[in-house]
């Protein structure tokens, strides 16, 4: 045996615990935790789910009810077909045995209860800016909606990308938890805007190009980019393309879909609209107050 061998065996194999502890998923939350042992509020928890855009990835495909949370719509990607989960009370297809701990991992820090990274096509990479309070009632206004049995297909993916594990070392590179994406100014209805659009809404998720990665390029933030389903381009909505827009022209496409030059918003951006529609006025005039304060940013080309 050479004499280089048992070093590079030994550096092999602290090389791969080193590694497994860098990917190991984090479960900061505990049902104890004392942010948590107060219950939520199921009427701010609606406008939460509204804001969140929920319904428009968790609502079962092909029926009309957008409350109807069994999951399972195809979204499609190049590293295959994702499908969001049951996020129903269902008990045994659902996530009616959930604690509101479980839910705060989920959302903040991407952590399913198993210990298990979630993919970030679920928009934890904006959630994770979440208040407590606002994950405490969005999981009170849930335990409110009917249970839906059925789980949602699995994933289909390509093998690579079937080892959940890897998705720890993506955190590692583009996941900062905790942090909302925003600058805020002490003006409350900008930082409530800042809030709602970086965090609840994550507008950025779409309205962005990413990286050969899948996430989101920072220079390119609300400056558009190619669906994340691959179906078309996403606008930029800095001021390069509506600047000329008022806050009151954009407070009002985000409750009826209409635009200032006598157009209407199609394709993903008309479930946005079903949404937004249902928030209080204060809340889209104060996503248009933050829109307008984006700093000019090119279109990335398509």
């Amino acid at each position: 045996m050479p004499k280089w061998s048992v070093p590079i065996a030994l550096l092999t194999v602290f090389s791969a615990v080193v590694a497994w502890w860098l990917s190991e998923p984090n479960r900061t939350f505990e049902p104890d935790d004392p942010g948590l042992t107060d219950s939520g509020d199921p009427a701010k928890g609606q406008i939460v789910f509204a804001a969140g855009d929920c319904s428009s990835c968790h609502a079962t495909p092909g029926q009309p009810d957008r409350l109807h949370l069994g999951g399972g719509l195809a979204l499609a990607s190049p590293y295959g077909t994702f499908r969001p989960p049951n996020i129903s009370p269902d008990r045994a297809d659902g996530i009616g045995n959930w604690t509101v701990a479980d839910l705060a991992n989920a959302m903040i820090e991407g952590t399913s209860p198993q210990g298990k990274h979630y993919y970030p096509v679920f928009p934890y990479p904006s959630y994770t800016g979440m208040s407590l309070q606002d994950v405490k009632d969005l999981f009170a206004y849930l335990r409110t909606l009917p249970p839906v049995s059925g789980r949602a297909p699995p994933h289909d993916l390509a093998a690579l990308f079937r080892i959940r594990r890897f998705v720890g070392f993506w955190k590692i590179l583009f996941f900062h938890e905790g942090k909302l994406q925003a600058q805020l100014n002490g003006n409350p209805s900008h930082d409530r805007g800042a809030y709602l659009a970086e965090s609840i809404a994550h507008c950025a998720e779409c309205h962005s190009t990413r990286n050969f990665f899948g996430a989101v390029k920072p220079d390119t933030r609300f400056a558009g980019g190619e669906d994340p389903e691959g179906t078309g381009f996403v606008p930029n909505i800095t001021p390069t393309r509506i600047g000329s827009w008022s806050q009151g022209e954009i407070a009002e496409l985000l409750k009826s879909g209409n635009t200032p030059n006598h157009g209407r918003v199609g394709s993903s951006m008309a479930a946005v609209v079903t949404n937004t529609a249902l928030l209080p006025q204060s809340d889209r005039d104060a996503i248009a107050v933050y829109i307008k304060s984006l700093p000019v940013r090119p279109t990335p080309h398509p």
